[in-house]
């Protein structure tokens, strides 16, 4: 999750507005919701002063608020955390062994992920049973979802596209009918 949305989680979650928050940080009244709006939809990037204020205002730390670095033992940990919050991914345990497990509660992230997931383990499973090489596993994942062969996953459109897709089918049908009219009219 980029830092954007990251402070607009962290932001609704204390139950603050942009206005409110801008203020606390000590920007002018009326400008306020703008510079946290400009942060949030990424126009602009924090100074790590200012991450380190707001963290403060939320009670967390930076590594938090930040673009997690996976490199770090301490960056994995919160991106994994922002993988909870994002996508419902839960810790737990099974048979004394720390797993991470889809949470069912959100059906439909629910359904997407356990497809992505089931099709990752599918073929790591081929791996282990020595049906494909580590190059192939490798080629795999990292070419994820050109190669997934199982069509657990569906791409979906963005909403521009598929506003535009809409428009354009619109268009035709309003074609279709004139036309259709026309010809009754001979």
């Amino acid at each position: 999750m980029a830092i954007g949305k990251r402070i607009r989680f962290f932001r609704n979650r204390k139950g603050m507005t942009q206005k409110q928050l801008g203020e606390i940080l000590g920007f002018l009244g009326k400008t306020s919701d703008v510079r946290m709006a400009q942060y949030e939809t990424e126009a602009r990037t924090p100074k790590h002063d200012l991450v380190k204020e707001m963290a403060g205002i939320f009670d967390i730390s930076t590594h938090a608020l930040t673009v997690p670095d996976i490199d770090t033992y301490i960056g994995l940990m919160h991106t994994l955390f922002a993988l909870e919050d994002m996508y419902g991914l839960k810790i737990g345990e099974i048979d004394g062994e720390i797993c991470l497990r889809l949470d069912k509660s959100d059906y439909s992230t629910y359904t997407s992920m356990f497809d992505m997931f089931h099709a990752w383990q599918e073929q790591a499973a081929k791996l282990k049973q020595g049906e494909i090489t580590k190059e192939e596993y490798d080629q795999w994942r990292y070419k994820y979802p050109e190669l997934d062969t199982s069509k657990h996953w569906a791409k979906v459109p963005s909403q521009a596209v598929s506003d535009m897709l809409m428009e354009e089918f619109q268009k035709i049908e309003k074609e279709e009918k004139k036309t259709s009219k026309k010809k009754k009219q001979k």
